[in-house]
């Protein structure tokens, strides 16, 4: 179901050391392992997240084996991780509309989607996997119904595709508390896809549009002033004509360095008439970067010195979207079957000529990264390190740098892409 490619992100570092990568992952044999084929402790999803203790503080790990699971999945305990075998071939799929559910359950959305998330859950990870909701493709509608449903808060999708043959895919709406991190996701869907409420931050990811009268994404940040939704380095497609984005409450949205393929529509953000109210806070919708594949539309210009405080495009990360309250970057496990998140960002500008330490959260079971860098393009063999970080020493000004980090270990071996940054 993967309809276009992942987009990876690296980090890089330094001079080639050998001290080893902190960031290291469970053994299997510390996972909670769910296999069809009975080689695993359980045949379901739902009977390994069941096996997780009440009032659960440590971290469980749950390895999901390949393969279709026709199952609706309930996270009702916290500090729980489901991680995948293979993006593409570890699937959840299950159809539910999501009126058809409310209609049975005295008009509630708790448990409408997929994957649904309870109240009060924190510290969940959702890794390396598709969640599909194809009702539409079976009943033909494309009415809302959801991938992703929860209101917890902490939550993190790394490297999935979440799918829906309708609106609202991924729908995570703790409007109080709710702090979301997404990275590396690919998102496909109708009428309001991306729909956070709180505050949510999402990097390096591909959203694909199938809706023309309506938009992409949403964003309800109408209880408190901070809220706010950020997208960064990352692609918008869909079917021609489609509109970005808008907001029937209280939003603030950020695009920083993202990119629009020529089918986007010459739409700005806007208040359907269905809104309850006027935004209390006016227009706030950002942008710092952004270039449509075809010629761009004044509506997307840069204008973050409008923004509140007026933040710098460097400036603007997962820290600083949850105001402090949370740096999911900083403790980043190593789930991914490749390297991610780079520093300095891809196609990063201004980069000190004195050196940079590049850095990367490697991937999952890796023992070493065979580092490519230097200013051609494919980069040559730097050297093989096992921590990930590189020290350049000094650089040329005015330059660009390429990179690329390899990966092997536990499992197998992955080419990374490359990244580059420029010198002052």
């Amino acid at each position: 179901m993967n309809r276009f490619p992942y987009a990876a992100i690296v980090i890089v570092s330094a001079a080639c050391s050998s001290l080893s990568d902190p960031a290291g992952r469970a053994s299997e044999r510390e996972m909670l392992v769910v296999a069809q084929d009975g080689s695993g402790s359980f045949l379901t999803i739902q009977s390994a997240l069941d096996a997780v203790p009440d009032g659960n503080r440590s971290d469980v790990t749950i390895f999901i084996r390949t393969g279709t699971y026709a199952e609706k999945v309930y996270i009702t305990k916290s500090h729980v991780t489901l991680l995948g075998e293979d993006r593409d071939s570890t699937r959840i799929v299950f159809a539910e509309l999501r009126e058809n559910w409310n209609r049975d359950h005295s008009g509630s959305d708790r448990g409408a989607g997929v994957v649904n998330i309870d109240t009060g859950v924190t510290d969940i990870t959702i890794a390396n996997l598709t969640v599909y909701n194809n009702y539409g493709s079976l009943h033909g509608t494309t009415k809302h119904q959801f991938a992703i449903r929860g209101a917890g808060t902490r939550i993190m999708l790394l490297g999935c595709n979440v799918i829906a043959d309708g609106g609202d895919t991924v729908s995570l709406w703790d409007r109080d508390d709710g702090m979301y991190y997404h990275a590396e996701c690919s998102f496909e869907g109708w009428v309001d896809f991306v729909c956070p409420r709180g505050w949510c931050y999402v990097t390096a990811s591909r959203f694909f549009g199938h809706n023309t009268p309506s938009a992409s994404i949403w964003h309800d940040g109408s209880r408190d002033r901070d809220q706010k939704f950020v997208i960064r380095d990352s692609y918008f497609d869909g079917v021609p004509g489609f509109p970005l984005g808008r907001n029937h409450l209280d939003g603030a949205i950020y695009l920083i360095d993202c990119r629009f393929s020529k089918n986007m529509a010459d739409r700005p953000f806007y208040r359907p008439p269905s809104s309850p109210r006027e935004w209390q806070w006016g227009d706030r919708h950002y942008f710092s970067g952004c270039h449509r594949d075809s010629a761009d539309f004044p509506w997307f210009g840069d204008n973050l010195a409008g923004a509140q405080g007026a933040p710098h495009n460097d400036e603007i990360g997962a820290r600083w979207t949850f105001g402090g309250r949370w740096d999911p970057e900083a403790t980043m496990p190593s789930l991914l079957p490749y390297a991610i998140l780079p520093l300095p960002r891809d196609n990063a500008a201004g980069v000190d000529q004195a050196g940079a330490r590049l850095t990367w959260v490697g991937a999952r079971g890796a023992r070493s990264h065979r580092l490519c860098f230097g200013k051609t393009n494919p980069p040559d063999f730097k050297c093989t390190v096992d921590r990930s970080f590189f020290e350049t020493g000094p650089l040329e000004r005015h330059s660009t740098y390429y990179w690329r980090v390899d990966e092997s270990g536990g499992e197998g071996a992955s080419s990374g892409r490359v990244w580059c940054f420029t010198t002052k």
